[in-house]
């Protein structure tokens, strides 16, 4: 099981946790073969990942496990499912041009729009079933141990060796690195609680009723482990720095060399149309460009989008030539993107997950 997960989320994977290359068969193909626009990515393998990670989880809380479950269902899983619940994507792709799905055979299995319903209609209930029961995927109990896989606002009843424990959680993650989890105890009761600390935080800082615990000791397979007696009342706060990253895949992955994603905490990024114009393809986004946050509450369902300046070449000056001796002309221009789960809710239009970096 361990070298299946290995080779299939180190070298086959997508970076939205999308799984399944080739449309014919709806397989994988080959090492690090991991086209854009002509990716499969079904809803349902996305699901299925998470099933294999929580499963994995329960044989060893390895953070990996944790990490991969929370990329695929913020990103893969959650981009299957339009944002008022009535319509799904079968496939999901990291590039979509609409007339390029029209027009081309190779693309024909990809929808630039959710549709109402399928022939073969395996995503929909699939993603109502993994969504109603999202609560499963938060914690594992361990006889005395607690581990917290997942973050979001919850009450959970824990029922350990020596008691119930309550443990409230309050959060605006994924949008902010904080979490508070507050402990609900009718006695004094023992036990570990573990916090995972996500593989994409580089700076994590936990305070026990206001008081900083020590992480410089490292943790234990990616959780911070606090062990003691908790008593009604006490606080946990996490908090996880969540800049902007600029995230590279393999050299092997032939589709993305000189491209670069974005992604925020758990959540990956892309770029659509309506925010930028159409010719996605054209826009590059140089090495030392600033990228700033905001909070919309008013976009979207209430996001954070990420801001920048890139450059984009112009079809202005070039001419009727199809082939010419000279280099593009280039202007820069204002970029926005959004969050990849949340892509085709304005309206159909372009979308690109992966953006030349130049």
């Amino acid at each position: 099981a361990q070298r299946l997960w290995k080779n299939v989320t180190q070298k086959k994977m997508y970076l939205t946790g999308g799984i399944g290359a080739s449309s014919y068969g709806e397989a994988f193909s080959f090492e690090y073969d991991l086209p854009n626009s002509t990716a499969y990515a079904e809803t349902c393998a996305a699901i299925g990942l998470v099933f294999v990670a929580h499963r994995m989880l329960q044989l060893m809380p390895e953070r990996e496990y944790a990490d991969i479950m929370e990329k695929a269902l913020y990103n893969g899983v959650l981009s299957g499912i339009s944002l008022d619940g009535e319509s799904f994507f079968y496939v999901n792709p990291l590039a979509v041009s609409p007339e390029v799905c029209e027009k081309r055979h190779d693309h024909s299995h990809v929808e630039p729009e959710r549709q109402k319903w399928f022939a073969c209609a395996c995503c929909p209930p699939n993603l109502a079933r993994v969504l109603t029961s999202i609560g499963e995927y938060f914690y594992t109990v361990n006889q005395n141990e607690v581990y917290i896989h997942l973050y979001g606002n919850n009450i959970a009843k824990v029922g350990l060796d020596e008691g119930e424990v309550q443990l409230t959680q309050e959060t605006a993650y994924p949008w902010e690195g904080t979490v508070r989890i507050s402990v609900s105890t009718e006695q004094p009761v023992r036990f570990t609680l573990a916090l995972r600390i996500p593989g994409w935080c580089r700076q994590a800082q936990v305070c026990i009723n206001g008081e900083e615990l020590n992480l410089s000791t490292g943790l234990e397979r990616g959780y911070a482990k606090i062990s003691r007696w908790w008593n009604n009342g006490d606080r946990v706060e996490l908090s996880m720095a969540m800049p902007v990253e600029r995230i590279y895949s393999h050299p092997l992955v032939a589709a993305n060399l000189g491209r670069v994603a974005l992604q925020r905490g758990p959540i990956i990024y892309c770029l659509e149309e309506i925010d930028n114009g159409p010719n996605l393809a054209a826009i590059s986004l140089p090495p030392g460009s600033k990228l700033t946050t905001q909070y919309r509450p008013d976009l979207l369902g209430g996001v954070t989008v990420i801001t920048g300046e890139a450059m984009r070449v112009s079809t202005d000056k070039w001419g009727v030539s199809l082939y010419a001796p000279r280099p593009h002309m280039q202007v820069k221009t204002e970029i926005t993107a959004v969050p990849y789960y949340a892509w085709n809710n304005r309206g159909r239009g372009e979308m690109l997950v992966w953006i030349r970096e130049a």
